[in-house]
């Protein structure tokens, strides 16, 4: 399998919020909806942890990730690429 065949995985944009362990990194992505009951839109947050090979984001970061096997019991995302570094 090469590159151009993983176009079709599942991909997410989320904030990096710990980078504290090796090659893992947590990553809340946010999304919006609707209330069943009263239509309102509401946010909602998920959190996710991204294998990061090579350590390469940080705290703060906005990242894009894509589904992958699983790796351990809850790492099944890996960062593709980062898409801001943060201020710091």
């Amino acid at each position: 399998m090469n590159k151009l065949e993983r176009n079709s995985r599942k991909t997410f944009r989320g904030m990096v919020v710990s980078d504290k362990m090796n090659k893992t990194r947590v990553v809340i992505v946010e999304r919006t909806v609707k209330d069943g009951l009263y239509a309102k839109v509401v946010r909602r947050e998920s959190r996710f942890y991204a294998h990061d090979e090579g350590n390469e984001s940080h705290s703060g970061d906005m990242v894009e990730m894509a589904g992958i096997r699983p790796l351990s019991k809850l790492k099944r995302w890996r960062i593709t690429r980062i898409i801001a570094k943060s201020q710091q």
